[in-house]
Formats: structure tokens, C-alpha cells, sequence
């Protein structure tokens, strides 16, 4: 049986704690700091959208909140390969993050890209 979480909000809370965590291990400079808080900005406010777009008052609402979601992974990915780039050492970390990020882009995706059929 997989551990995949198939609940999204769930699925997305405890991506955004994962960010949390990670970014509280890398040493902080002048080149990271910014970083941190943009990936730190971007990884919690995935779950927090989707939380709303599950709360949504209408399907325009639902569908802004969905592509927010889908914006916000999508720049995770971006932050987290800068990240490496500035700290080699916490590549082995950031690419399982990276990938989580990738899915949940994904998974928005293919939200939006039904909800534009409709």
C-alpha cells in the first residue's frame, strides 16, 4: 500500500511545515535571507489557498484560489533551485521538496485546466 496523502488539504499542510523546517536548517546570509522568506512565503500560502478555495463562495472564486495554488508551487520550484545554488549542502533535502512541489503543481494543474472546460 502507498503513504501517498490523496487529502489535499492535509497534503498541503504538511508541505508547507516541510518548508518550514528545511529553511530553518540553512545558514543564513546576505544571499539566502531573502530567499528563505520567499520560499517560506510561497510554501505555506499553497495550503492556505487551498484551504480557501475549499471554503470558496463561488466557482470564480474556487478557480482564482486553485490557479493562486498553482502559482505558488510553481515558484517554489524556483526558489528551491536558487537555494541550491547559494548552499550546495542542502541539495539531497531541497530536490525532495522540489519534487513534492512538482506534483502539487501538477495535481492545480490539472484543477484549473478542468475547471477551464467547464
Amino acid at each position: 500500500m502507498s503513504n501517498r496523502i490523496y487529502d489535499l488539504e492535509e497534503r498541503t499542510a504538511k508541505f508547507g511545515e516541510n518548508i518550514i523546517i528545511f529553511c530553518k536548517k540553512i545558514p543564513r546570509n546576505i544571499i539566502t535571507n531573502p530567499m528563505i522568506s520567499q520560499l517560506v512565503r510561497a510554501g505555506t500560502s499553497v495550503g492556505a489557498n487551498y484551504s480557501e478555495a475549499d471554503d470558496a463562495e463561488s466557482g470564480k472564486d474556487f478557480k482564482h484560489k486553485i490557479g493562486i495554488c498553482k502559482k505558488e508551487s510553481r515558484e517554489c520550484k524556483h526558489w528551491l533551485r536558487m537555494l541550491v545554488i547559494a548552499e550546495i549542502e542542502i541539495k539531497e533535502e531541497a530536490r525532495i521538496l522540489w519534487k513534492e512541489a512538482k506534483e502539487l503543481n501538477l495535481i492545480f494543474n490539472a484543477i484549473n485546466n478542468k475547471l477551464k472546460k467547464k
